[in-house]
Parts: structure tokens; C-alpha cells; sequence
């Protein structure tokens, strides 16, 4: 029996956490929600993740702050970043330090999931 992915939304808007973990809990994934950055690295839930989705503007630690500090303390659970306002330098250098795709937010379904099934992919 595969072990069922466990998957990590890191977002200050509690619509955007329900609605995302909503349906991948709906398509049979393990989700858990943190409201910031700091609130998830607190907890050791890192050690469990098969994927990481973070917002880029949060109060505290951006989501661009919580990659580098993912990587900074060696780990390599991959990173889907979104946000609202993509920018060409944003998506260069979030993809460059190796996250998985950068989504524009509000989130579309099938962008999310293409994305998650490259992390899950990778993983094997």
C-alpha cells in the first residue's frame, strides 16, 4: 500500500486554506493548513510533507522568506509558491531556487493539480 501524500498549505487567507485543502483532501490527499510561515515551522510537520503550497504575502515571513528558509536548514520538500500578483522577477527567482511552479492566485484548479502532480512525480 502507497502512503497517501501529505500536503501543506501555508496561507493568511482562510478562504484560499478551506477552498485548496477542501479539494485535495476531496481527491484523497493528507492536508494540513498553517495561517504563516511561523506557525508551521514551529510545528514539525516539515518531517512528514510531500509537498509545501505557500502564499508569497503573508504577515511575518513572506513566502518567499519561508523558501529560503526551508533550503537554508537542508531541507528539499518541494515548494509550490502562489500569489496574486506574479511578476517575471518573482517567478525567476522562486524557480531558480527551486520551486516547483509559482500560481497565480485565485488559484486555478487544474494549474494547482498539474503542479502537485510534478512534485508527487518527482518524488518516486
Amino acid at each position: 500500500m502507497s502512503k497517501v501524500p501529505h500536503i501543506v498549505i501555508i496561507d493568511d487567507d482562510g478562504s484560499v486554506r478551506d477552498a485548496t485543502s477542501n479539494l485535495l483532501r476531496a481527491l484523497g490527499y493528507s492536508v494540513a493548513v498553517f495561517s504563516s510561515a511561523e506557525e508551521f515551522l514551529k510545528s514539525n510537520t516539515i518531517q512528514n510533507a510531500s509537498c509545501l503550497i505557500t502564499d508569497v504575502q503573508m504577515p511575518g515571513m513572506s513566502g518567499v522568506e519561508f523558501q529560503q528558509h526551508v533550503l537554508a536548514a537542508g531541507h528539499r520538500t518541494p515548494i509550490i509558491i502562489m500569489t496574486a500578483c506574479p511578476t517575471d522577477a518573482l517567478r525567476a527567482r522562486v524557480m531558480q531556487k527551486g520551486a516547483v511552479g509559482l500560481l497565480t492566485k485565485p488559484l486555478c484548479q487544474q494549474e494547482l493539480l498539474t503542479a502537485l502532480d510534478r512534485v508527487l512525480n518527482l518524488a518516486r
